[in-house]
């Protein structure tokens, strides 16, 4: 299968809250997408790992994504080395995408930076032809993604860019929503978190205006990137 962008998080839920509004944007456009979490968020305080799975899954439906993958790292533990870089290495040979987004490349969580390094090192590495690599049995060729930009997290670092997510906001909520183990619910008995508040409910919605605002829109998503930028035309900036 290959698919326009690759959408990768260390956790089951790391897309949902930081770029499910501009994959929606391009679902709609057309685009095919694929999610890939990277471990089964098991160390999270609240929930499981089986309950985060199929919060994952119900996600992903509601996004309309055309498929979902989990590599299995450790939580907590996977590293940026070859054993986890041959791994992802076979699943962006499989999917060829010609987007990927990932984690940021700092943040309050050490799994989103260690991330966002790992993804940076496979994306390139997978497009050398003397690195093999199969899938499923099957052997690979090369591939290397045009573009790699890190979504904006915790730490709401400045942008490189931004984009217009204002006409599919609601949809970013829904499939936030989805992962119920995660965040706020009056009711639950599961010990409080940094991200089970009311507030940081809350702040999915308010830090997406912001960040709408600073381009005269009423919601938005940002991103970073390392490579330059380039656009065909000068009228082609919101």
């Amino acid at each position: 299968m290959k698919v326009d962008i690759l959408a990768i998080g260390a956790h089951p839920d790391d897309v949902e809250l930081s770029c499910a509004g501009t994959l929606a944007k391009e679902i709609a456009a057309g685009k095919s997408v694929a999610i890939l979490d990277l471990t089964q968020g098991e160390l999270g305080t609240r929930g499981s790992a089986a309950v985060r799975a199929q919060e994952a899954d119900k996600a992903a439906k509601s996004l309309g994504v055309d498929a979902r993958y989990n590599a299995g790292f450790a939580d907590g533990f996977f590293t940026n080395d070859r054993k986890h870089q041959q791994a992802l290495i076979a699943y962006i040979r499989l999917l060829q995408p010609e987007v990927v987004l990932c984690n940021a490349t700092e943040d309050r969580h050490p799994d989103h930076g260690r991330a966002a390094k790992l993804v940076t090192y496979s994306c390139f590495l997978s497009g050398l032809v003397k690195i093999p690599s199969n899938f499923d049995g099957k052997s690979q060729k090369a591939w290397r993604p045009k573009q790699l930009y890190h979504y904006v997290q915790w730490n709401q670092a400045q942008p490189d860019f931004v984009v217009d997510i204002s006409k599919h906001m609601d949809t970013k909520l829904k499939v936030v929503q989805a992962y119920g183990s995660q965040f706020y619910d009056p009711n639950s008995k599961e010990p409080k978190t940094p991200i089970s508040t009311a507030n940081f409910l809350d702040s999915i919605k308010y830090r997406a205006a912001d960040l709408g605002r600073l381009i005269g829109t009423d919601y938005a998503e940002g991103f970073t990137t390392s490579r330059l930028l380039g656009v065909d035309r000068i009228t082609d900036l919101l």
